[in-house]
C-alpha cells in the first residue's frame, strides 16, 4: 500500500516548483519534505524527481502524480457522500492547463458557474495550445485544454470548439510597412509578434500565403500585452478575433493581408478516473464553451 504523505509531498514539490514552497503549503520544515520524497524513492527503489530547478517527475514520478490527481478527486466524491467527512474540508482545489488566449477570452465565462456552484477554486497553468498537454502527462495537473485531439492512455479528451485567429495590426503600422503595393513577402522583414517559442501560428500563417524562412519578431508571452503592442505599431500577429471585437470595430486593429483566418481546434482532456467533480466540470464546458468558440469546422 502506498502512504499518501509522500505521495502528497511529491505532488506539493512538482506543483509549488520547489522544495521551499510545497514545505510553506504542507505546513511542514523544508527538512521534513525532503525526507519524505527520500523515503518514498527508498522504497521504490529509484528515483522520482530529476533535482533540477524547478523540481521536475522522472517517470515513475509521472505515474504516481497521475494517480495522486485521480485519488484526490475521488475523495472528493467519498466526502460528499459520508456525513461528517467533509465538515473541515477545504475548498477543492484544481490545476488545469490551459493557453493563455482561452484565460483572456472564453474560459472565465464558461468555468465561473461551476467554481461557484461546487466551490472549487483553480490554479491555472500556462502553456500554447500546442503543448498543454505535457502537463497533464506529467500528473501536474487533473485536466487540461490544448489543441491536440489525441487522448493520453487512462484519459478522455472532448471538441470543445475553434478558436478563430486573425492576423492584424495598426493602421500605422500596415503603412509604414505593408503598403498597397507591397509584396506579401514584406511580411517576412515587417517585425511579427510571437507569443512564445512554441507559438506556431504566426508560421502557419506565412506557409499559408506561400511564405517560408526566418522572420522577424517580438516574443510577447501575455495575451493582453500582445494586443497593446499590436495598438503601439510594433508588429502584426494572430490575435483571437473573441479578444479584439471592439478595436475591430473601431479601427484601432485591422487585418494585415485579406485571406482565410486561422481557426484553432481546442480540445478539453480530463482522466476517466477523474471523480464526479471533474464530471461536472466536463459537462459545464461541453455546455458553455460553444457560446464563444466556433462550434463546427469545415
Amino acid at each position: 500500500m502506498f502512504d499518501y504523505k509522500l505521495l502528497v509531498a511529491l505532488a506539493a514539490v512538482v506543483e509549488q516548483a520547489g522544495f521551499d514552497r510545497a514545505a510553506q503549503s504542507l505546513g511542514l520544515s523544508q527538512s521534513a519534505v525532503s525526507q519524505r520524497i527520500k523515503l518514498l524513492e527508498a522504497r521504490l527503489g529509484q528515483p522520482v524527481l530529476f533535482r533540477a530547478s524547478p523540481p521536475q517527475p522522472t517517470e515513475v514520478g509521472r505515474r504516481l502524480l497521475n494517480h495522486v490527481q485521480q485519488v484526490r478527486l475521488l475523495e472528493r466524491d467519498l466526502q460528499g457522500q459520508i456525513p461528517g467527512l467533509d465538515e473541515s474540508r477545504l475548498p477543492e482545489r484544481l490545476r488545469i492547463a490551459l493557453n493563455s488566449d482561452s484565460l483572456a477570452t472564453w474560459w472565465p465565462g464558461a468555468v465561473a458557474p461551476f467554481c461557484t456552484r461546487y466551490g472549487v477554486v483553480l490554479d491555472h497553468v500556462l502553456e500554447d495550445q500546442d503543448v498543454g498537454l505535457k502537463r497533464m502527462r506529467a500528473g501536474e495537473v487533473a485536466a487540461c485544454v490544448c489543441a491536440v485531439e489525441r487522448p493520453l492512455a487512462g484519459a478522455r479528451s472532448e471538441f470543445l470548439g475553434a478558436m478563430r485567429y486573425r492576423a492584424l495590426a495598426s493602421p500605422a503600422y500596415v503603412a509604414r510597412h505593408l503598403k498597397p503595393d507591397a509584396p506579401v513577402e514584406a511580411l517576412l522583414k515587417a517585425p511579427a509578434i510571437v507569443f512564445g517559442p512554441d507559438d506556431q501560428l504566426q508560421h502557419r500563417y506565412l506557409e499559408a500565403l506561400g511564405l517560408k524562412g526566418a522572420f522577424s519578431h517580438h516574443l510577447c508571452p501575455s495575451s493582453e500585452g500582445f494586443v497593446r503592442l499590436l495598438q503601439s505599431d510594433m508588429g502584426w500577429g494572430l490575435v483571437p478575433e473573441l479578444q479584439v471585437r471592439a478595436e475591430l470595430a473601431s479601427g484601432e486593429l485591422v487585418d494585415v493581408y485579406p485571406g482565410e483566418p486561422i481557426d484553432v481546434p481546442l480540445y478539453w482532456h480530463h482522466w476517466r478516473n477523474g471523480g464526479e467533480l471533474l464530471g461536472e466540470l466536463t459537462r459545464q464546458l461541453s455546455r458553455s464553451a460553444r457560446q464563444w468558440l466556433i462550434y463546427k469546422m469545415d
